[in-house]
């Protein structure tokens, strides 16, 4: 996620979990090294950092990055964790927002050796534990994908055999985050890409919104009760978790993350 407009909650309850949590204690600002950059879009990048005494993560965590100006001048975003636990590495994936005040800077300006202010995890709702034995339905919009990578990644790296399912709503085919590792076969992780205004050569599905016909079609039956995982604008989010519970889906099993633009 690349907004600091950002909603965690069960369908249900309307519960809130924007709450910073550490392994560590009370959260502190670090320096943040970035160390590599990779274009995900033409208008995204993931960014690798060295984060010295990163107390680690959990997947669909966020953290709050803060940029200084020489006049003193500070501002921060939250923006989600793309990678699995690794060590003092922590990846983000920054989508450019038009006249933003920090994405620009992130996705476009930023070089490997350049630093910035590092605080988190923050977030202990919108989570996946590999210990968790039910069944995982995951639907992305745009870039809401990325907390959804972290889960898929932590489910690669432990081992876990839980079946995972993936619905990817993006604009285009050249809208995709993380196309050289979701071309990989994975056993357990199915993957559906629906494309809401064009739709590569071949595809049967037609260029559209999400709807109910596509969570029936690539999503967990409501019997099997699955854990639902839903991110992306705040649009989409609502429309897919009203979705899933006229299908049939437990609210209480619906986990979202809603995010808008406030100034990149």
């Amino acid at each position: 996620m690349s907004s600091d407009t950002r909603v965690t909650s069960a369908v249900t309850s309307g519960m809130t979990a924007n709450v910073a949590t550490t392994r560590a204690g009370r959260l502190r600002w670090r320096i943040a090294r970035l160390v590599e950059r990779r274009d995900e879009t033409e208008a995204a990048r993931t960014l690798v950092f060295d984060v010295p005494g990163w107390p680690g993560h959990l997947a669909g965590q966020h953290v709050d990055v803060r940029l200084t100006a020489e006049d003193g001048y500070s501002t921060q975003r939250s923006y989600s964790v793309a990678s699995a636990p690794a060590g003092d590495r922590v990846e983000l994936t920054v989508a450019r927002v038009p006249d933003g005040e920090v994405s620009p800077y992130l996705a476009d300006t930023m070089e490997p050796g350049d630093e910035v202010e590092l605080r988190g995890p923050v977030g202990g709702w919108f989570v996946w534990h590999p210990q968790d034995t039910a069944p995982v339905l995951l639907v992305a919009g745009g870039s809401g994908m990325v907390p959804l990578m972290a889960m898929i990644r932590v489910r690669h790296d432990t081992g876990s055999r839980v079946p995972f399912r993936l619905l990817y709503s993006v604009r285009t085919p050249d809208d995709r985050f993380y196309q050289p590792e979701l071309r990989l076969p994975k056993a357990g992780l199915d993957i559906s890409y629906l494309y809401t205004r064009t739709a590569p050569d071949g595809a049967t599905r037609p260029p559209r919104r999400i709807d109910a016909a596509d969570l029936h079609a690539h999503g967990w039956p409501a019997e099997f009760a699955p854990s639902c995982y839903v991110c992306g604008p705040t649009g989409f989010v609502e429309t897919t978790a009203d979705l899933l519970v006229e299908l049939g889906h437990d609210p209480g099993r619906i986990r979202t993350e809603r995010f808008g633009p406030t100034g990149g």
